[in-house]
């Protein structure tokens, strides 16, 4: 035997070790797993590798990383994109004797310490969040000796650096200057479940990994052990009552995803109180009960969580026994990505989508805060100096930007060299930039198709296991059909919609409770005076805490107030009334409103003059009429909350409240930001009223 064969063969057996120590005594190296350990280990290449989720693409970096650790190599730095995955990878890492350590947005008290334990030699892996790549004082004291130094660089859940990828995130672009910084010699790995023919083409060209050296590893995406089914039922009352009528039956335990947050938090409730052992997990859980919830799932202890898309990339349950979508996502790129937690480990596993009507507005509203227009754009580089750094906050109110949009496009600039993130904000750089339109109409173009691929998902005849392999570019499907002979179309066993009319009933009663707490603005925008708007600090003049009757995005009373909205302009019905009634009845004032006025609508003016009226002659309230507009004055578009303060300064007319002597009940068609009836309850408070109680029927969030 050869050096080079025996050396090759000594390697693998400490790979199969390590993987043993891992994933337990009978695990064994797939063939497509020791190609890339060894291209990364002994040639030091590039690597990208595009395998389905629990294939296992987290042993391969980590036994890398061991072994390249054992040869005197640097730690390995691996960009991880959720706390839930860094749990588990760290957990994982330890199981193997890989010293890992974790820096992101929970553990900030350790950092130094961390930081420390770097520079001696101490942690055989590190993993970062993205964002830490360009926080200035990790991008100038810690990156430079890890660019230099690092053993391995591993790009987890790859597809975020691709905004043709269904997890697009602007901070995962920083990757390509960690990789163009770069020793000599240091090899990299990105590795995604999720991946069509453009999102890998994509990838390799952000992080610098395409060509001909690089080496690709795509496997197919074929899972035995899912059994897809779509059940059509027309209303989403009916759609959670179903839901609660099934859950039992399905075996194991597992996720049930919902596109928004409220939808998830009124499931939940639903599902609790019918006695099913569920939880809701968004992006607004603390990351404290995340972990503690994430726990209780994989230790069996709930039937389910009740999810939005928080809970998805790195969650690992290999014996997750089902997942149900309520609502369908907008793409079968994350589809897939999200239905392939379940049955990892076990023979069979349920995967169940309910769509709805609603869900094509959830996609539009979505879509809607993508990159925005140039002229926006170049006013952020605008605004920006280019030696005196500005917060976030100083800059929004310079820009037509919410607080998020803003991160965002700064994110995108910074990668664009266009401005750059430094200790106390951002400065612009004074490079030129260019606005890609071309790619961003592509990006909209490719959107609206995954959208119509997703309704061509739900009534397809064809297997849909094959389907969803189709949208993915599966390398291991043929031009001849492939049906997986256990879906729905495929056994022509397709699950039953019928759900009990008590059960719709019950469920209706519990998510048809009217109102929910609108939450005064307690603090002025920062930089109003920037605007000529002299207002700073606390809000003294504003409304007292109001009520909503629903949400847009609620399965009860959201569903009937987008029919309502999207209906043409009518006087109120009877049952919206009486539900509003229900609200203010059990409202719990410090003293009952003694007249009602009615914020001027341009959409829907009988709508909101009627029901103004209506709520004046059952509770017997003086009826103020309608709170006017100024003549001339302009449209308030702007979500920035500066710019909309700003914009609305002076909107009304002042009213004559001389014998008004009491609260006064403000009525608007939709809260949206909050800021509407804010102002407008300034204006009603100067204009002589005491207390300002601002009631509206629908709010976004």
């Amino acid at each position: 035997m050869s050096t080079d064969v025996k050396d090759q063969a000594e390697l693998r057996g400490e790979a199969e070790e390590l993987l043993r120590e891992l994933a337990g005594p009978q695990a064994r190296l797939r063939e497509d797993q020791w190609t890339a350990i060894e291209a990364l280990v002994v040639q030091r290449r590039r690597a990208l590798v595009v395998q389905r989720t629990g294939w296992g693409k987290s042993a391969v970096y980590f036994i890398s990383a061991k072994l390249l650790r054992a040869r005197g190599h640097g730690p390995t730095v691996i960009v991880s994109p959720l706390l839930a995955l860094m749990r588990n990878q760290v957990a994982s890492a330890e199981r193997a004797g890989v010293r890992a350590a974790t820096i992101n947005s929970g553990n900030v008290t350790e950092w130094d310490e961390i930081h420390r334990q770097v520079a001696d030699g101490e942690v055989d892996v590190l993993l970062v969040s993205p964002e830490r790549l360009n926080n200035p004082d990790f991008r100038d004291q810690v990156l430079p000796s890890l660019a230099a130094d690092a053993g391995l660089v591993v790009v987890d859940e790859a597809h975020c650096v691709s905004d043709w990828g269904h997890d697009f995130r602007p901070d995962y672009r920083r990757i390509r200057t960690l990789i163009g910084e770069l020793g000599d010699g240091i090899p990299v790995l990105a590795t995604t479940a999720t991946a069509n023919d453009r999102v890998v083409a994509d990838v390799s060209a952000q992080l610098g990994v395409g060509g001909g050296e690089t080496l690709v590893l795509r496997g197919g995406l074929e899972r035995e052990s899912l059994r897809l089914s779509v059940v059509h039922i027309d209303e989403a009352t009916k759609r959670a009552a179903w839901l609660g009528q099934q859950l039992n039956s399905l075996p194991g335990s597992g996720i049930i995803y919902t596109l928004t947050v409220s939808a998830a938090r009124d499931l939940a409730g639903l599902l609790t109180d019918q006695g099913h052992r569920v939880a809701a997990y968004t992006g607004q859980t603390d990351p404290a009960e995340r972990e503690s919830l994430e726990a209780d799932l994989l230790g069996n202890r709930v039937k389910a969580l009740v999810a939005t898309s928080a809970l998805g990339m790195g969650f690992d349950k290999p014996d997750l026994g089902f997942v149900v979508h309520l609502g369908a996502p907008s793409s079968p790129i994350s589809y897939y990505q999200q239905v392939g937690r379940a049955g990892r480990s076990t023979d069979r596993a349920e995967v169940v989508l309910l769509p709805g009507h609603e869900d094509r507005q959830i996609w539009s509203y979505f879509a809607s805060v993508a990159f925005p227009r140039e002229h926006v754009v170049r006013r952020v580089i605008e605004v920006l100096d280019t030696e005196r750094p500005q917060s976030t906050q100083a800059l929004e109110p310079l820009v037509e930007l919410n607080r998020s949009r803003l991160e965002m496009v700064l994110k995108v600039l910074d990668v664009d060299g266009a401005v750059k993130r430094v200790r106390g904000g951002w400065i612009g750089t004074g490079q030129p930039w260019e606005y890609d339109a071309p790619r961003y109409e592509r990006l909209e173009q490719a959107r609206q198709s995954e959208q119509q691929a997703m309704v061509d998902y739900q009534r397809t005849t064809m297997c849909r296991m094959e389907f969803l392999r189709r949208q993915l570019d599966d390398p291991e499907l043929s031009d001849t059909p492939q049906p997986c002979g256990r879906c729905d179309n495929c056994t022509g066993e397709a699950l039953s919609g019928e759900v009990d009319a008590g059960a719709v009933e019950q469920a209706r009663a519990r998510l048809d409770r009217p109102g929910i707490d609108l939450a005064p603005r307690k603090q002025w925008p920062t930089g109003l005076a920037k605007l000529g708007v002299a207002l700073s600090g606390r809000i003294t003049d504003g409304p007292e805490p109001g009520r909503v009757l629903g949400r847009l995005s609620d399965l009860g009373w959201g569903q009937r107030l987008r029919t309502l909205f999207d209906a043409p302009d009518a006087p109120v019905p009877d049952a919206v009334v009486d539900a509003c009634i229900s609200v203010l009845a059990a409202w719990d004032w410090e003293r009952r409103p003694v007249a009602v006025m009615s914020l001027e609508s341009v959409s829907r003016p009988q709508l909101v003059s009627s029901l103004r009226q209506r709520l004046a002659q059952v509770g017997r309230l003086t009826d103020l009429g309608t709170l006017s507009r100024t003549p001339g004055h302009p449209p308030v578009s702007a979500a920035n909350s500066a710019y909309r303060v700003a914009g609305l300064a002076g909107a009304w007319l002042a009213p004559d409240l001389t014998e008004v002597d009491g609260p006064i009940l403000l009525l608007d068609d939709l809260a949206d930001t909050g800021w509407t009836l804010t102002m407008a309850a300034r204006e009603l408070r100067a204009a002589g009223a005491a207390t300002v109680l601002p009631f509206a029927l629908a709010s976004i969030n």
